[in-house]
């Protein structure tokens, strides 16, 4: 187990990428405060890594209030008294449309939850970190780093892309600590994040492009599985990447590549 016996926090851990993180690094040892809004996923992945013989800690939080950070954070150490890792992951689509009918407050939403909430995330986690070093994984995406063709996605690019600076800021100014910073850049996957996409207008916009064989020419169109971007998680986090940070890492199967 090549995380034990490090403590590891992962936001958005109710669903998708995060729950998969937080069973994988579960499995590998560490003791995992998993970090959400909603309880029912939540506590469904801790009971699921319990049964498994790991150790997981439920946080209900909203990741873009100040507060409710700082007291989780606080939990966590109140409970296992140390933190090692962070997996800053918790994100949303929010509203796609043109610039010019997308709403303040819309706007507002995405940057409030993508950008903001890995800040707070990293601010209070960062004094624990300080104590022995640790890691801190990002998840960004192939939008706003290597991908521009989605239409209506500007707010969520937006905030994407400034994790990769957020990143390399922290990575240099944390490195005298031993804490490494790093930013995944996923393509498709198969999470229910898109269920949750507001789209309004977006046939006004669309480049005239189609891929008629899939957007993702790896796999011929088949969307990564949460755990395959987990094992990427799973690596920068451990001892084998101890030399890398400030780095980011897409795994998209070489759709950004073709859909840039």
């Amino acid at each position: 187990m090549k995380l034990r016996p490090k403590v590891a926090l992962v936001t958005g851990a109710g669903s998708g990428i995060g729950q998969a993180a937080a069973k994988l690094l579960a499995g590998e040892g560490a003791k995992v405060g998993l970090l959400d809004y909603k309880p029912d996923g939540l506590q469904q992945t801790v009971g699921e890594i319990e049964r498994a013989g790991g150790q997981g800690l439920p946080l209900l939080a909203d990741v873009s209030q100040p507060e409710q950070m700082r007291e989780a954070v606080q939990r966590l150490i109140e409970t296992w008294g140390r933190l090692d890792i962070v997996f800053a992951n918790a994100g949303i689509n929010g509203v796609w449309a043109p610039i010019d009918e997308l709403e303040a407050e819309e706007w507002d939403q995405i940057m409030n939850i993508n950008l903001k909430g890995v800040f707070l995330t990293c601010k209070y986690a960062v004094p624990h970190l300080r104590q022995q070093g640790g890691a801190i994984v990002m998840t960004a995406s192939v939008q706003g780093t290597r991908q521009f063709s989605i239409p209506g996605s500007t707010a969520y690019a937006c905030s994407k892309a400034a994790l990769v600076a957020l990143t390399k800021k922290l990575a240099l100014e944390l490195a005298p600590q031993r804490i490494r910073v790093n930013v995944i850049c996923p393509g498709g996957t198969e999470t229910n994040i898109g269920a949750s996409t507001k789209r309004r207008n977006l046939e006004k916009i669309r480049p005239p492009v189609q891929y008629p064989q899939g957007t993702i020419p790896l796999t011929g169109g088949q969307r990564a599985r949460p755990e395959q971007i987990a094992q990427l998680v799973l690596f920068l986090v451990s001892d084998e990447a101890s030399m890398i940070t400030g780095t980011e890492v897409w795994i998209d199967g070489a759709q950004s590549l073709l859909m840039g």
